[in-house]
């Protein structure tokens, strides 16, 4: 089973695990969702890769394949009441991942092998919404965009895949679209939520000779990813 497959996998056990939880529970914190402002923060796993498209070059037939591991998300919330259904939430957090690139259409392993590492700033602004409260679940929907910063896209690395060096931007925007029920517990509000992240922009730095094997052939390359989220609020 590849590892974005135990992370969907997982929200949809804990999800489920939650949901018998409920039945015939008293109703915990009946007021909560009539707040205009409140607080949490978020841990979670996520999966990401990159979304590569191809331009002509004199490069025949460029492949490039992307093996990721799975990283961490850390974060806060604010989140404004809008309405009783809609919810403006702000989550900066920091996210951490890797991803090995394979230049299959490059002779000599040594030089078909780049690894991208990532650990940014994630800045999303996210519309919250909700469905009515039942007893103490309720399910709802998200949708937004966000600012990132790398803090490791060696963006300013005068090096490039010539001397070994993968680079990429430092500032990177993408629109997340996703999936999560609220459970109401006794003490605080659990959050689990699934979603999708892709990036808006072309993140690849090119090397410095227009005709380089690694990025001449390329015409985009975004990130795009799962993120599974526990929020506590």
């Amino acid at each position: 089973m590849k590892p974005v497959q135990h992370i969907v996998l997982l929200f949809f056990l804990c999800t489920n695990t939650m949901l018998l939880a409920q039945k015939g529970r008293v109703l915990h914190k009946p007021t909560f969702d009539q707040n205009r402002l409140h607080f949490g923060f978020y841990l979670g796993l996520n999966q990401n890769d990159f979304k590569i498209d191809y331009k002509n070059s004199s490069i025949a037939n460029p492949e490039i394949t992307t093996t990721a591991t799975t990283g961490f998300n850390v974060g806060l919330i604010t989140d404004l009441r809008l309405h009783k259904n809609f919810n403006l939430r702000f989550e900066p957090g920091l996210i951490s991942n890797s991803k090995s690139l394979t230049f299959e259409h490059i002779n000599g392993t040594a030089q078909k092998s780049r690894t991208a590492n990532s650990t940014y700033l994630h800045m999303p602004l996210v519309l919250k919404i909700s469905t009515n409260r039942l007893d103490n679940v309720r399910p709802y929907l998200l949708a937004g965009i966000s600012y990132d910063i790398n803090f490791t896209s060696n963006e300013n690395n005068s090096n490039d895949n010539a001397a070994g060096e993968f680079r990429t931007k430092t500032n990177g925007a993408m629109y997340e679209l996703g999936i999560g029920v609220d459970f109401y517990l006794y003490y605080f509000k659990f959050s689990p939520s699934i979603r999708g992240v892709f990036a808006l922009n072309n993140e690849l730095i090119y090397d410095s000779d227009p005709t380089s094997q690694w990025t001449s052939p390329v015409n985009f390359l975004g990130t795009r990813g799962i993120f599974l989220n526990f929020s506590f609020e």
